[in-house]
């Protein structure tokens, strides 16, 4: 027996009809259900016009109202202010209940109190659900009840729990959710009326011409073409020249597939075959709750640093700070691994994760500046960003995070460069300029020989920059600065 005659399941970061909690759990619970995405203006108005992700968003939305009309329903579409719409469209559709999956940031769970709070006061419920992590919050936690600091044990524990609950049913984290039986009670949506990118004030990107595969379909293309080279991906995943990530992470963030088929994917072909590049896969999975978990249980890391100590740093400051940032987003550092990385940032939306790190070391220790910065830049640029993950990978690198490097480990961008694109072909993609280097100095081109760089077209200053600073010098200036860390600890 339904407990509700008509519910609104509000579709956030999430956008897919297969194992869908919320969606289920609507479903499952009542006798009519309505859809509804709002493109929220609270967010949107903070975005420059042209933005990857609100175009990939606008995809997946499509392709969702087309999915849930094949069960004979349909997405109601706003552009508003969802604090405001989603009550008042419940008022509207005269609905008991409001269902959504759980977002963990900050302003998320400030919104979704307000939206609680006045279909309260109407008389009206919202009911949320655990569905982007496998564990929340204080699901996994010590053997004191405290919440892990150190990855290691973090991800010891959690895969302990998967293995005791991973076969329990209903009752499993990886549960899959599906809808067939119930689909008959979604409540019928008139013709579509999906605003196109200008109406919410967008233009469009170069989204198509990369060919970033969008919405449910698109996830399950790139999983598809993944499987043939999971086994491998311990070793391929650290070179940006091999196509060796997943490049799933886009659709993670907006949900067109779900965590608990990625993880049942990989879980099984450990199980089954003790695939060492599937092993590593699900380490990074599990990454990704371990920083929701961190956000969770200390929130204070969207703002400061996890270690206190480490908000005692003097970094850069004042024009030539400003001067040296505007260099490292504009990937004019002379460094050519670190320029490629942020050339592939500013073309394509996305980074491979050796060069995110590569990236983030290099402004932070190489140049001294303050790691927000460079957080805040990758929020606005990479279209799977996520602020759980972003916070926690920029605070890895400042070694002001949980489970981070030592402060003393200081990558060099140089030897990285050697080691991850030994035949600088990945450089070569985004630096043409330097393509006619060969590969021993191309990692380095201040070094290399006048009669070469003459022979390759290339003037320091001119067609590419001289390094902005030497990284040994560097080296030395960033153990002075984290002086004040080592006399505190």
């Amino acid at each position: 027996m339904p407990q509700y005659d008509k519910s609104l399941v509000w579709f956030r970061r999430d956008l897919r009809v297969l194992d869908h909690a919320a969606l289920y759990q609507a479903l499952a619970g009542s006798r009519q259900v309505f859809c509804v995405f709002v493109f929220d203006k609270d967010i949107l108005n903070l975005l420059p016009r042209q933005d990857r992700r609100v175009e990939f968003i606008h995809a997946c939305a499509t392709e969702l109202d087309v999915e849930l009309r094949k069960f004979g329903g349909g997405l109601i579409v706003r552009h508003a202010s969802a604090a405001q719409e989603i009550p008042a469209l419940a008022a509207a559709l005269g609905v008991n209940a409001v269902f959504a999956n759980r977002d963990y940031e900050p302003q998320a769970i400030e919104r979704d109190l307000a939206v609680a709070t006045r279909l309260k006061a109407d008389g009206r419920a919202f009911v949320d659900f655990k569905d982007q992590v496998i564990f929340e919050k204080d699901e996994v936690t010590s053997q004191s009840g405290k919440p892990y600091s150190v990855f290691t044990p973090y991800k010891n524990a959690w895969l302990k729990k998967l293995a005791l609950l991973a076969d329990s049913g209903s009752d499993s984290p990886l549960h899959s959710y599906f809808i067939d039986s119930f689909g008959a009670r979604l409540a019928p949506c008139g013709a579509a009326a999906m605003p196109s990118l200008s109406e919410l004030g967008f233009e469009k990107t170069n989204l198509e011409s990369l060919h970033i595969p969008t919405g449910i379909s698109g996830a399950r293309k790139l999983l598809d073409d993944f499987l043939s080279r999971i086994d491998a991906y311990d070793v391929t995943r650290d070179y940006p020249s091999l196509k060796g990530p997943s490049y799933l992470s886009t659709h993670l963030r907006f949900g067109t597939i779900s965590i608990r088929y990625l993880v049942k994917f990989a879980y099984d072909i450990v199980r089954m075959k003790n695939s060492p590049g599937a092993s590593v896969w699900l380490s990074e999975l599990i990454w990704r709750d371990f920083y929701f978990m961190i956000l969770h249980a200390h929130p204070y890391v969207a703002e400061r640093a996890f270690k206190p100590a480490y908000d005692q740093i003097c970094w850069e400051s004042g024009a030539a700070a400003e001067k040296l940032f505007a260099a490292w987003c504009e990937g004019k550092t002379g460094y050519p691994l670190v320029d490629a990385a942020m050339a592939q940032l500013n073309t394509t939306g996305y980074m491979h994760n050796r060069l995110r790190m590569i990236a983030a070391c290099f402004l932070i220790k190489d140049l001294g500046i303050d790691w927000r910065w460079g957080e805040r830049y990758f929020s606005e640029k990479l279209n799977d960003f996520d602020m759980a993950a972003n916070n926690g990978g920029w605070q890895w690198a400042a070694s002001s995070g949980c489970d981070a490097q030592p402060y003393f480990r200081i990558f060099n961008p140089v030897t990285q460069s050697i080691k991850f694109d030994p035949e600088g072909k990945f450089i070569r993609r985004y630096l043409p300029q330097l393509g006619k280097l060969s590969n021993k100095t191309i990692h380095a081109p201040w070094l290399a020989p006048s009669s070469e760089l003459r022979a390759a077209g290339i003037e320091l200053g001119n067609d590419y920059p001289a390094p902005l600073v030497l990284h040994e010098a560097a080296r030395e200036r960033t153990l002075a600065r984290y002086a004040v860390v080592k006399a505190a600890s």
